[in-house]
């Protein structure tokens, strides 16, 4: 079922859009990250085209996860906020450890949010469920989205396991069928 036409459009949620994550040779680079940030940016000039809302989820955490005063931590450049697009800041994986999240999710009535970004298992993965157990009602663009290369194993499918777990508390669509909908929600 879709969102109705009259309903407000959903939040884009722009997870952790950071130059640390294509940076080649650092720890947390991002296996995908060009085909993902080419989506994402997609996605971006559309919702920006069509003044719809916009979130910017950056995270921060202790040096010994990403060195707060480099640059690495800095937004993709084209990806960088503009002024009246909502930014949080989160220490832990989750969206909703930022209290300013929490607040501002808690005070919207009709949450309806599309998920896309770096940290697929970490960030994307645990802001959907934290979102589930509250009720609002999350979207992800399965190919705006990406993760780190696992350890081991075969990537394409550790990535396509998150994708399958992050379905069981959010819809699941490709940005092309974002485009085509004009950013409709499955509910």
């Amino acid at each position: 079922m879709l969102a109705s036409i009259t309903d407000d459009p959903p939040i884009l949620v722009c997870a952790d859009l950071q130059a640390e994550y294509l940076t080649p040779g650092r720890r947390h680079v991002i296996l995908d990250g060009e085909a993902a940030t080419v989506r994402c940016l997609e996605l971006l000039a559309m919702w920006r085209q069509n003044l719809w809302p916009v979130m910017h989820l950056k995270r921060i955490a202790q040096a010994a996860w990403f060195n707060p005063a480099s640059r690495l931590t800095d937004w993709i450049a084209e990806a960088k906020p503009r002024p009246g697009e909502m930014t949080f800041e989160h220490p832990l994986p989750s969206a909703y450890s930022s209290s300013r999240f929490v607040d501002y999710m808690s005070n919207i009535r009709n949450v309806r949010c599309v998920l896309i970004g770096f940290s697929l298992d970490e960030t994307i993965l645990a802001t959907a469920v934290d979102g589930f157990h509250r009720s609002h009602r999350y979207q992800m663009a399965a190919d705006a989205v990406a993760c780190r290369k696992p350890g081991v194993g075969d990537a394409a499918a550790y990535k396509q396991a998150v994708v399958n777990v992050v379905g069981n508390f959010a819809t699941i669509q490709s940005s092309a069928e974002l485009i085509r909908t004009s950013g409709a929600v499955a509910v």
